[in-house]
């Protein structure tokens, strides 16, 4: 069965750091063969992308809200992918996904799309608030 399990959210203040992990089990690859993005989702709102990391080279791209502030990683070893978000703003808040592509690879042309994704996880809770 294949999963996607995201974690590491939380209730912190303004200005504080959150990391969430993405971890995968089940697929026919190790999740470093496929690209895999970060969407949240806050309430009465769309779903909108956060980052993306390439398989292989792992570049990376960002929305314009989370530059300077969210870092995306991955650990192989572990079959896992980082989202590392600092400085939090309350607009922050929402449930953050992680979903993979079998493409492997994030473009600024694409990489926002839902329906580029293939499998997505059961999200997690980010709530920045003072």
């Amino acid at each position: 069965q294949v999963t996607l399990v995201e974690s590491g959210g939380g209730f912190v203040q303004p200005g504080e750091s959150l990391r969430l992990s993405c971890v995968a089990t089940g697929f026919s690859h190790t999740l470093d063969y496929y690209a895999v993005a970060w969407f949240r989702q806050a309430p009465g709102k769309e779903r909108e992308a956060v980052s993306c990391i390439s398989s292989g080279e792992h570049s990376t791209l960002y929305t314009e809200s989370v530059k300077g502030r969210f870092t995306i990683s991955r650990d192989n070893a572990k079959n896992t992918v980082y989202l590392q978000m600092d400085s939090l703003k309350p607009e922050d808040t929402a449930v953050y996904y992680c979903a993979t592509d079998d493409r492997g690879y994030c473009r600024a042309s694409f990489y926002h799309r839902i329906e580029q994704y293939d499998f997505w996880g059961q999200g997690t809770q980010v709530t920045v608030s003072a």
